[in-house]
């Protein structure tokens, strides 16, 4: 006997530590189909330890240096790019245009292998760029692709998690589809269902600072993230501000007296604590900066999900296929 549910493939390109394998894997499992990784690819040494960690298997390096090739096939395909400069886009020459960016392994891999749909994250700052012209060759570089694209920016705060946190999500589908972005779910998760009850003393900021913030600052939260910015300062809300992987280091401060733990940046990004964090929190406080909000990609790939999904006679033939090539 073999699995008989849908079976759904998919690539994990610029992976990270893996929240978009969380979200569809999570997707994927209310709607009882199979979700199957046939690739993943990431640069980062120490998130490709995490990945595997938690995954199995071991994410491929540089992008750059794969064949489009010799990319397997897949229905789905994933991507965080990096929010790189895009200064030698300009010129609206459409894959002419991106050469040299990271961008054009995402446009070259769909050129070849033509998955059903792709879901990309970047940061909000990506639709203002050049005043939006970088954007536009983007969507115009995917559409001559032969796409229909959306965009939309999108925060964490408005699907459960309590971070304000805002990314736009850019998703096209080889068909027309009657596809809209999720309704905002509101209320947020609380903060008290995010923080540890017992905390190390290595996270607590000096005395000097917490006297310093509170001497300056007065919140009616609790509990409470206080956040400084650029200009020191000071504002607290019942939620976080955005994780970033290379803040200064107390830039965050629970109720304006300590550094949020590894798994406390892991819950506010949705990964759930089944989820292993490195032993190492210069770098989890790095890969939770970097990561995408789970439960917000989550709730795109619930509305993306019914318009990729393969037949049952498709995944059984799939699973034929797999068995006679000793693929499995």
């Amino acid at each position: 006997m073999y699995d008989r549910r849908e079976r759904v493939r998919y690539i994990d390109l610029f992976c990270g530590i893996g929240g978009f394998r969380v979200a569809f894997e999570e997707a994927c499992e209310a709607v009882d189909i199979v979700p199957a990784c046939v690739m993943s690819s990431d640069i980062d040494e120490f998130c490709k330890d995490s990945y595997e960690l938690n995954f199995g298997d071991r994410p491929l390096g540089d992008i750059t240096k794969i064949d489009e090739n010799n990319v397997p096939d897949h229905d789905l395909l994933f991507a965080g790019f990096p929010c790189q400069p895009f200064s030698i886009i300009g010129n609206r020459q459409g894959m002419n245009d991106i050469r040299g960016t990271l961008f054009f392994d995402i446009a070259r891999i769909l050129k070849a292998k033509k998955p059903k749909a792709f879901v990309l994250e970047n940061v909000k700052q990506l639709v203002g760029h050049d005043k939006g012209n970088t954007l536009k060759i983007i969507i115009h570089t995917l559409k001559d692709l032969g796409y229909h694209v959306q965009y939309s920016v999108l925060n964490a705060l408005d699907y459960g998690l309590p971070q304000k946190r805002e990314r736009v999500v850019i998703i096209g589908h080889r068909e027309p589809i009657l596809f809209t972005f999720p309704t905002p779910v509101r209320p947020f998760k609380p903060l008290s269902e995010i923080l540890e009850s017992e905390v190390s003393h290595k996270h607590f900021a000096s005395e000097y600072i917490r006297e310093k913030r509170k001497e300056s600052h007065k919140t009616s939260y609790y509990p409470s993230i206080w956040h400084e910015n650029k200009s020191g300062n000071i504002c607290s809300y019942p939620y976080s501000c955005a994780l970033r992987a290379g803040a200064s280091y107390n830039y965050l401060l629970v109720n304006g007296e300590r550094r949020l733990t590894p798994r406390e940046m892991f819950r506010l990004q949705g990964f759930p604590d089944w989820y292993k964090i490195i032993e190492n929190d210069g770098q989890a406080r790095k890969q939770a900066g970097n990561s995408i909000p789970v439960n917000m990609i989550k709730a795109v790939l619930q509305k993306l999900l019914p318009y990729v999904a393969v037949s049952l006679d498709e995944a059984v033939l799939l699973r034929e296929y797999d068995i006679q090539y000793n693929r499995i």
